[in-house]
């Protein structure tokens, strides 16, 4: 049963269950980086048959398979795939950076190029579930940035085939091309690149903790978006609201993961034992009760705090990966929150809504780390470039000024090449 407790009975860094100790894997995940970069696709070949079962002749989806994928899929979720694309496409384009360049002084050019990176690779994972909406929610930035290339891994099954929703998704999206690989060989494909996998430039994506381990060890010679860590979900909820909405809201994120935190706070006792006693009678109701019962048992708390301000101030400490505010006049709280992924705003505006369908992206910052980094967008896709044009006049203007502060940090070198076109110093 979730627990509730008062404010001040837990820490507000002990209410999401974070930084979970797991099975050492750095060992494993550095010999399967290995194998692929000395073997390539032979090496992905015989870690595909280990782990997925499946024997591969092909890593790489081929038209047919695609055609016959997206023929399977019933017509209405493919219409509602393309309308989730488009949402995710209005939303993202706004994100759009132009490059810039300034010339308000003689003799002096100065600018930002912005540029997409030539290869992108997206990270989707297989096993206990398949996640089309996390091909658009990739997919989409990637191809708004102008990426002129996105490569997609993911884990067959023991057939050898793509789940056909994700293969759907990742058409409606623009994939180019698709591998038929999953765990930490897949990274190490995209990141070293083999015989039927190009090298990338940025791997995206979330994963087990054998990918998010890859994704460590290969980063600085690829980017990557984020180490992700599971789901978490924070409401922040006052006395009218539903308890049965509530409880139907965090069961959501804990049906994702055993180690997934959902987290109700409100000044409401009696809101929360209605909330207790709903989890209670939805959990049965779901297809994955086990995973989200031990998410809530382990992980899962309502705490009551005296006030919706005090909840407020825990949210911005604890900086959730997702919070609703499930209260009235929810933009007179929005900005007071400075530390969350994503924000959800009144009583109809379920997290579940942004996982599939509104626009905004649902790769989010987890463990605390939206204190400091941002969701997936298309800057992710992005770098920027900067250059600079002086005549010599204009350097000359300036060049002993370059000079003196190139001595103050014993740069002399420096300070005779920045005086060179002028009078060469003696």
């Amino acid at each position: 049963m979730m627990k509730i407790l008062k404010m001040g009975e837990v820490s507000a860094a002990e209410i999401f269950r974070r930084n979970t100790p797991t099975v050492n894997v750095t060992d494993t995940v550095a010999e399967i980086l290995r194998q692929v970069r000395e073997r390539g696709d032979a090496a992905l070949r015989e870690y595909t048959r280990k782990f997925d079962g499946a024997d591969l002749e092909n890593l790489l989806v081929t038209e047919a398979e695609m055609a016959e994928a997206v023929a399977s899929v019933e017509p209405e979720f493919l219409r509602v795939l393309e309308k989730a694309a488009e949402n995710i496409r209005k939303f993202h384009s706004r994100q759009i950076r132009n490059s810039f360049i300034i010339n308000d002084e003689d003799g002096v050019i100065m600018g930002q190029k912005v540029i997409p990176v030539d290869r992108a690779g997206l990270y989707v994972p297989g096993g206990t579930a398949a996640y089309p909406s996390s091909v658009l929610m990739a997919l989409v930035p990637a191809k708004i940035a102008g990426v002129p290339e996105v490569v997609i891994t993911t884990p067959p099954g023991k057939n050898g085939k793509i789940n056909p929703a994700i293969l759907a998704a990742a058409k409606a999206g623009g994939a180019d091309r698709i591998v038929k690989a999953g765990g930490a060989q897949a990274i190490a494909a995209l990141a070293y690149g083999t015989e039927s996998v190009p090298k990338v430039d940025k791997i995206v994506g979330p994963g087990n903790a054998f990918v998010a381990e890859a994704k460590r060890q290969v980063y600085g010679l690829v980017s990557i978006d984020m180490i992700a860590g599971p789901s978490e979900i924070l409401v922040v909820a006052d006395g009218k609201s539903n308890p049965h909405h509530l409880a139907a809201d965090l069961l959501s994120q804990a049906e994702h993961d055993k180690n997934a935190s959902a987290v109700l706070v409100t000044d409401s006792a009696k809101l929360a034992l209605q909330v207790q006693t709903e989890i209670e009678k939805q959990l049965p109701k779901l297809e994955r009760e086990e995973i989200a019962r031990a998410s809530i048992e382990n992980n899962g708390k309502i705490i009551l705090t005296e006030n919706l301000r005090s909840a407020i101030d825990t949210a911005n400490e604890i900086a959730p990966e997702h919070l609703e505010l499930c209260v009235d006049n929810p933009f007179d709280y929005l900005d007071a929150i400075r530390h969350a992924g994503s924000i959800f705003l009144g009583r109809n505006c379920p997290e579940a809504l942004g996982d599939y369908l509104a626009g905004p992206n649902h790769t989010l910052p987890t463990q605390g780390t939206a204190r400091f980094s941002s969701p997936l967008s298309v800057d992710d896709f992005v770098k920027k470039t900067q250059y600079t044009y002086f005549t010599r006049d204009a350097l000359n203007r300036v060049a002993a000024d370059v000079a003196l502060f190139a001595r103050k940090e014993g740069l002399t070198g420096h300070a005779r090449s920045a005086l060179s076109r002028g009078v060469d110093p003696a």
